[in-house]
């Protein structure tokens, strides 16, 4: 079997800071790596002085780990600049908020080919390389310019725009174009690889010469649609655990005789935070009977603090967190709890299991997880309703839950009210066919699938005849 390197921006396997802490995506890779022999290569999350390419190689919980430190201006202008001031507003249709720096996109270049110049060394013959996310879009041109021939693929978990919206980004064919590079190309949902299919047809006056292949830029690439799932059984573990049984007492105890509503999101303008709020703002307005019988408990751990719109969406949401208090709360009780802190994973698996609603209306997403996992995390005899916004992409496979436009705070609380008031048979219905999905769909078939078919593409072209 080959081995299997996968590369992303940070490398954060679980062992490393304990198993219940790390995000999604983290587990997601290294379940890939257990099954596969082979590395996980990416920065260390350090900054040095100078560059010097130096390799800091670990096996970390029953992974290899191989990480590089970076320069303070690489973490300027390639990681707070292009990747996240840039690519991420632009890849969630916020052009207003996206910052286009010539320097930005020099940073940008330069960490994917020191990156590849660190990473190249590494690769045997046979490996099989899988690149992640919109940091390192360029990678497999950077290691084809040193005469890697490897089978190279390349999964985006953010959502491809519109190519009207793509096409905004100053230099975006010479992106676009590095995705030629790769064998295969994955995107969460079909909608995504069909926005992705139209830029290249309309504006790169590509070709489709069959179904989930097409030509450009003298190059062929594979395309298809993996949406990524949780890792289940081990959900399903996480949910007998101690921490994750303590935290749905306490929280049990916490709501007794009320409906707990529950969101759980890294604080960024892409979730839908302030529309979220005052769709449950507007609930309350709109149910005065039900004021004291729903407690609304938003998790939001602060991200990208040195990002200015990270600042600005802070402060936002505080002052909205105080007016909702200040407006319906009473004298021994608050309707509503917003959180900036970490938990762990373990721990929000027994607050999801608590909740009777999951809240989860991001404006744009790649595919969503933590609505997987509230799904999996419900009692089978008295499940929790899921709200979740039509423009995740988790929506494609979840439609039992109750789709949402989440800009409208009037949607929002029509569904609040579905959710809370729905009969017993028909949460037990719609949460039987969520979580057949949750379970059917999970890490392991995302895995399996984008491996086989990079397994299988044809050995690279470079070149066609036209």
């Amino acid at each position: 079997m080959s081995r299997l390197i996968v590369v992303s921006n940070r490398v954060n396997p679980p062992g490393a800071v304990g198993e219940e802490t790390v995000g999604g995506l983290a587990m997601a890779l290294a379940a890939a790596l257990k099954e596969y022999s082979g590395l996980w290569f990416g920065w260390s999350g350090k900054t040095v002085p100078k560059f010097t390419g130096a390799m800091d190689i670990q096996d970390i919980g029953g992974v290899t780990t191989a990480v590089v430190d970076l320069e303070e201006v690489d973490l300027d202008e390639y990681y707070n600049g292009y990747a996240n001031k840039t690519l991420w507003p632009l890849f969630h249709y916020r052009t207003d908020l996206a910052a286009y720096d010539r320097v930005y996109g020099e940073g940008y270049s330069r960490v994917n080919k020191r990156f590849a110049e660190t990473l190249a060394p590494l690769i045997q013959p046979d490996d099989l390389v899988w690149v992640h996310d919109y940091h390192l879009i360029p990678l497999a041109r950077e290691l084809r310019a040193l005469g890697i021939k490897n089978r190279i693929g390349f999964f985006l978990h953010v959502p491809w725009p519109a190519h009207q919206v793509f096409t905004t980004l100053p230099g975006h064919a010479l992106l676009a174009q590095a995705m030629f590079d790769y064998d295969l190309v994955g995107f969460q949902t079909a909608e995504y690889q069909q926005a992705f299919e139209e830029y290249v047809l309309t504006e790169a006056r590509g070709s489709q010469p069959e179904p989930g292949r097409l030509k450009a830029f003298g190059r062929t690439v594979k395309v298809g649609a993996f949406p990524i799932g949780i890792d289940a059984p081990e959900f399903a573990r996480m949910l007998k655990s101690a921490k994750a049984r303590r935290m749905r007492d306490l929280m049990t105890a916490t709501t007794v005789f009320r409906h707990l509503v529950v969101g759980v999101d890294r604080l960024d303008y892409s979730k839908g935070l302030e529309e979220r709020f005052m769709g449950f703002e507007r609930y309350l307005a709109d149910n005065p009977d039900m004021r004291r019988e729903v407690l609304m408990l938003q998790i939001a751990p602060v991200s990208r603090e040195s990002v200015e719109a990270y600042q600005e969406i802070r402060g936002r949401l505080d002052a909205l967190s105080g007016r909702i208090n200040g407006e319906f709360a009473d004298v021994d009780w608050n309707p509503f709890r917003y959180v900036n802190k970490n938990y762990r994973r373990d721990e929000l698996a027994g607050i999801y299991g608590a909740a009777r609603v999951g809240l989860v209306t991001p404006l744009r997403d790649g595919m969503n997880l933590v609505a997987k996992e509230f799904v999996a995390a419900q009692n089978p005899e008295d499940p929790g309703v899921l709200i979740l916004s039509r423009f995740a992409g988790a929506a494609r496979q979840m439609r039992e839950a109750l789709l949402v436009n989440p800009n409208s705070p009037e949607e929002i609380a029509d569904a609040l009210k579905r959710a809370i008031t729905m009969e017993l048979p028909e949460r037990i219905r719609r949460w039987r066919a969520l979580f057949d999905n949750v379970q059917r769909e999970d890490v392991t078939a995302w895995r399996d699938a984008f491996v086989s078919a990079l397994a299988g593409t044809n050995e690279r072209r470079t070149a066609l005849a036209s």
